[in-house]
């Protein structure tokens, strides 16, 4: 099966929709094509005590660990704003943890044309697992 982006798109919106956020108002859904070719999801749920949350990318990382993928080949966010919704600086390193350089993640907002970019260019000079000897 190939998983296209408007799969990944579709997934990412689904989660959208799902998303817990009723002190922001800001719902945001990621999907992560996996290397098991499995399509994982996940969105943000929001807390009262701020920090405890969960982004919307990180949930789809749990996902895709509990689901037994465990490299991100690509990877779209989704949220309400007009301009694409990039992950966060938390999440951008997260990302890193199961995903290459060169992974493309794709950005969308309501309107408008997505931003694609790879992970290198979201978080460059990065520190990934290599850099610990793995």
């Amino acid at each position: 099966m190939t998983v296209t982006d408007a799969e990944l798109l579709a997934a990412a919106e689904a989660m959208r929709a799902r998303a817990y956020a009723p002190y922001s108002g800001f719902g945001v859904g990621a999907a992560i094509l996996a290397d098991d070719g499995q399509v994982y999801a996940g969105c943000n749920v929001e807390n009262a005590a701020y920090p405890q949350g969960n982004c919307a990318e990180a949930s789809a990382i749990s996902a895709m660990i509990a689901g037994g993928g465990r490299r991100i080949l690509r990877i779209y966010v989704t949220g309400p704003g007009t301009a694409p919704v990039t992950p966060c600086g938390g999440c951008r390193q997260r990302i890193r943890e199961f995903a290459d350089p060169e992974t493309p993640v794709v950005s969308h907002g309501v309107d408008g044309e997505p931003l694609r970019s790879t992970l290198a260019e979201l978080l460059p000079h990065s520190f990934g697992p290599e850099f610990l000897g793995r």
